[in-house]
């Protein structure tokens, strides 16, 4: 199994605004105070469309979605929470915590990566766990090492352990279950998506170790991506909050491995830290302000890596 894909899902927004229903447990959720919602999905428009050309320069295969203003969908340019695909040609479809974020799964965006080449064989439906209240948020909360069959997921409101076992045995990945924490208001809560603190490459992994309180689960994670190989970069509590766990390790022309960022998470890097990073892969940041404080998640949650087979 790959680790990296060429080939990336992105939905470009167009009522981007701060989703009163995540900010519930998304701590890094702001207020940008004096812009109207129009001023706000402009700036985030002008973002992404930045990103994906910066993306599509360096010959990652990015399949651009546009959204509908109905349903009202604020959040989905976040798509890699609902929806995950895998080499056999499987599709998962995840229930998600946040009812208007439920709007976001569309089935003519399967229409069109098949209209592409791309081939999908079966579709593995969790959202009727929504009924229930349980969730389990996709990449956000799943943490795939494909080539090493691993899967490790911070459980949170939004990750259920339950279901994390079920998709671990419908799709034949060891779970590794932890729990992490960040500081809100000197106390400690639940960071609410494993993505933001934690980043899997093909040859590295990059972790916010200190925000996993418990010393026998830290050590528990730690070993786990050691046996795998993984060059372990660890980042501190600070750098987290800038995105620094947000990253995501894709292919570019030629095979060439990137190392995708903000700016702002790019920027709180150390010089020993970038270097560190370098030697795995071209570090590719874009500047993502108005998306990260309003939307609350950055650039890894902004695409969903495609796996699936071409005709």
């Amino acid at each position: 199994m790959k680790q990296t894909t060429n080939s990336i899902l992105m939905i470009r927004p167009v009522a981007f605004r701060m989703n009163e229903q995540t900010a519930v447990n998304n701590y890094y959720q702001k207020v940008v105070d004096g812009l109207l919602p129009a001023t706000v999905n402009a700036k985030a428009q002008q973002e992404f469309d930045a990103f994906v050309e910066k993306l599509t320069a360096v010959g990652v295969d990015v399949t651009v979605v546009e959204d509908t203003l109905n349903p009202d969908t604020p959040d989905s340019i976040f798509p890699n929470n609902w929806i995950s695909f895998h080499e056999n040609g499987d599709v998962a479809l995840y229930p998600m915590f946040a009812e208007n974020r439920r709007e976001e799964r569309r089935e003519d965006i399967l229409d069109i990566l098949e209209d592409k080449g791309f081939v999908i064989n079966n579709i593995v439906d969790y959202t009727s766990a929504e009924e229930d209240g349980f969730f389990l948020e996709g990449t956000g909360s799943l943490l795939l090492d494909r080539t090493n069959a691993k899967a490790y997921c911070a459980l949170s409101p939004r990750a259920d352990e339950e279901l994390f076992i079920e998709f671990c045995e419908d799709f034949d990945y060891a779970p590794v279950i932890f729990e992490a924490f960040q500081t809100v208001d000197s106390e400690r809560k639940l960071i609410y998506h494993t993505n933001v603190m934690m980043c899997l490459g093909e040859t590295f992994a990059v972790i916010c170790s200190d925000c996993i309180d418990d010393k026998k689960e830290r050590k528990m994670v730690l070993e786990n991506l050691k046996e795998n190989g993984k060059e372990v970069i660890l980042i501190t509590e600070a750098q987290m909050n800038n995105f620094a766990g947000n990253m995501l390790e894709v292919r570019g022309a030629n095979d060439k491995r990137y190392l995708v960022m903000s700016a702002a998470a790019h920027q709180s890097l150390t010089p020993k830290q970038i270097e560190q990073l370098e030697k795995h892969a071209e570090i590719l940041s874009s500047s993502l302000d108005t998306i990260e404080a309003c939307g609350g998640g950055s650039a890894r949650c902004m695409m969903a890596e495609i796996f699936l087979p071409r005709n």
